[in-house]
């Protein structure tokens, strides 16, 4: 693991303990790294990879960790290592399609202490912010909201509101974002491409944290929310001159089982015409629950055809948290 900390911001872009008003080592001890171990023949490893490194943030004191699904969708091993150097085992207690987070649970002491949770409320276009992963101040990033809009995610993932952050972490996944006051706002979920006045800028999108409150206890109790599945085609979507393409299909998901094709351009959803991909979700989803069937209307080779998919839960593709 020493290739992963041996690097450090230059001291000007790090924060300074003594210009802030909350005990920024122990917020910097509140991050973990996060090592998965993903089986090679689970649905996310040829997209995802068999072996994820990020970041998670311990939430509470007895060890539960909140970081980013995608590392550890699939997980059969995960290892934890916190800024003392200690290595934790730990198991997944759930990760929630809707809003792309996951739950840790540490099985051993990790002598980390937890941070206190925020809202993104308080967060502002302009606010100043620190982003954070496992290793120290050196790892630690002052930062500046960009930012707070609606984000459309490729897999079929959207958030009505996301956070989204300059300069960029280069180890954004399961990072924490965190507020002037110490509290954590959000938890790092991509690298993407800003439009700042005239320039693009690199930056990070942030959930923000808000959104696993009123989930947390049924993940914590049911490993899932309480909230029916939504329909799932297992498309991957793309832009193609301004208009939704089927840009790939997951092997044996709905989508490709109904006859879809990469190429195929997506003009209507149920006779709905549809403008771009958070509209499209928006009207696959109003249909109704996963297993609903979903009536597409697609451009093939400049003729319309319509294609009837049956949703399918995501979640029934995947295997499930083991565990210890």
């Amino acid at each position: 693991m020493a290739e992963l900390t041996q690097w450090a911001f230059p001291e000007s872009l790090q924060p300074d303990p003594n210009k802030l008003d909350f005990d920024l080592e122990a917020a910097l001890d509140s991050a973990v790294m996060v090592r998965a171990e993903i089986p090679d023949g689970a649905f996310t490893a040829s997209v995802l990879g068999t072996e994820r490194i990020g970041n998670g943030i311990v939430i509470r004191e007895d060890g539960l960790i909140l970081t980013i699904g995608y590392l550890v969708t699939e997980a059969e091993s995960i290892w934890l290592t916190t800024n003392q150097g200690k290595a934790v085992p730990a198991h997944v207690v759930a990760f929630d399609f809707v809003t792309g987070f996951g739950l840790i649970q540490a099985l051993d002491k990790l002598h980390s202490p937890a941070i206190r949770r925020g809202s993104a409320s308080q967060i502002n276009p302009s606010s100043e912010v620190i982003v954070l992963g496992h290793g120290g101040r050196e790892h630690a990033l002052k930062a500046r909201v960009i930012a707070k809009r609606e984000f459309a995610g490729y897999w079929e993932y959207l958030l009505e509101e996301a956070l989204f952050t300059t300069p960029a972490h280069p180890q954004w996944g399961g990072s924490g974002l965190i507020a002037a006051d110490g509290s954590l706002v959000g938890i790092g979920s991509l690298l993407v491409q800003e439009k700042v006045g005239e320039n693009n800028v690199q930056g990070n999108m942030f959930v923000p944290v808000d959104a696993i409150e009123p989930i947390l206890e049924d993940l914590l109790s049911q490993g899932r929310a309480d909230r029916p599945s939504r329909p799932w085609l297992g498309v991957y979507f793309v832009e193609s001159d301004g208009r939704m393409a089927v840009g790939g299909l997951a092997k044996g998901g709905p989508g490709e089982q109904a006859g879809l094709r990469p190429g195929d351009i997506i003009s209507a959803v149920a006779g709905a015409r549809v403008e771009n991909l958070s509209d499209i979700l928006r009207k696959v989803w109003r249909l109704g629950d996963a297993g609903v069937m979903v009536p597409i209307t697609i451009e093939r080779r400049g003729a319309p055809v319509r294609i009837d998919i049956t949703s399918a839960d995501r979640g029934d593709f995947l295997k499930r948290p083991r565990l210890h």
